[in-house]
């Protein structure tokens, strides 16, 4: 592996870093501050890379578009990167950033829905790429409704709070980390379901790599994931310089609400493996599990191991999450 010095000193001799695409899973928000962050520091230019970062349209499009090749480097939900490597694409994580599921459904009390079993008969409004619509056969298996039972309405990220309070949708899917902006918004009417709290805790958001670019570049790659993975411990000591760096690349983002999400997202990347193997690592058994729950409901056109789609190798262990 490359050490710091050494990326450096690669760079000083005149040669050219290597230009690196990444593609997220939506629009930046606060989850993806340590990548801008890092970037804004010059960590990633110190290792070789000029990364670029691009807006993304849902978890299953990144993963997808990371499988294919068309981006070297992507964050998506673990769920819809084990679907696209059934499907034959080319993917592997090296970072998990949520090692709790940040899938829920919203709905107002209003509308009589009392939780999931009320759910049939109802819209619920979210992106066509949505994690949570890609695997809605296992949350209406595991909480005993009909998966055809519901109307999906496409509604993009920006418009579900809108929708919900005009009453378009019945329900709507969104991460756990923008739960605090629903509750200053909905107050006392607000319904909530986590998939975690149900028993669904599949690995969330996920750094990834395009297999044969990692098969060719591993000791960038191992550079990227070194910076990544201080980056995210860094934001999690102090996050207020992650997001000043997120907010000046970023227009339209609330200082306030991004600081709640990131709390949230604390929550979300602690389990017992991010604080005693090393932040961002992934537990085998887990794996194995989520595994043979997406060869369970899903359809894999090409089984595979599980193995091969994702690695600790590149974390460093020395750095952990802080127990809660």
């Amino acid at each position: 592996m490359l050490s710091a010095a050494l990326a450096a000193a690669f760079l000083s001799s005149g040669a050219q870093a290597a230009d690196v695409n990444m593609v997220l899973n939506w629009v930046p928000t606060a989850d993806h501050s340590p990548y801008f962050y890092a970037k804004s520091q010059g960590w990633y230019e110190e290792a070789g890379i000029n990364l670029t970062i691009e807006a993304g349209r849902g978890s299953g499009a990144a993963a997808q578009r990371v499988g294919a090749g068309f981006s070297q480097i992507g964050v998506a939900d673990m769920a819809t990167v084990l679907l696209t490597k059934g499907q034959g694409g080319d993917a592997v994580a090296i970072m998990t950033v949520y090692a709790n599921s940040p899938q829920g459904f919203y709905w107002l009390k209003k509308s009589g829905i009392t939780g999931p079993k009320d759910f049939p008969g109802r819209s619920i409004g979210n992106p066509p790429a949505d994690a949570s619509r890609v695997m809605w056969p296992l949350f209406a298996e595991t909480v005993g409704i009909a998966p055809d039972s519901v109307n999906f309405v496409n509604v993009s990220p920006q418009a579900k709070l809108t929708s919900l309070k005009s009453g378009a949708i019945d329900i709507t899917s969104d991460f756990y980390n923008e739960h605090d902006l629903k509750v200053r918004e909905f107050g006392d009417d607000l319904g909530f379901v986590a998939w975690r709290d149900i028993g669904i805790n599949p690995y969330g958001n996920s750094i990834i790599i395009n297999g044969a670019f990692l098969n060719d570049n591993k000791e960038l790659v191992a550079q990227f994931a070194s910076v990544t993975q201080r980056a995210f411990a860094a934001c999690v000591v102090d996050v207020e310089p992650c997001l000043e760096a997120l907010m000046s690349e970023v227009s339209g983002l609330d200082h306030d609400n991004q600081v709640d999400q990131w709390n949230r997202i604390i929550e979300l990347m602690t389990d017992p493996t991010t604080t005693t193997v090393a932040l961002g690592a992934f537990d085998p058994e887990r794996m194995d599990a989520d595994y043979k729950t997406v060869e369970t409901y899903f359809d894999l056109e090409q089984p595979f191991d599980v193995k091969t789609v994702y690695t600790n190798e590149f974390l460093d262990e020395a750095i952990k999450m802080p127990a809660r």
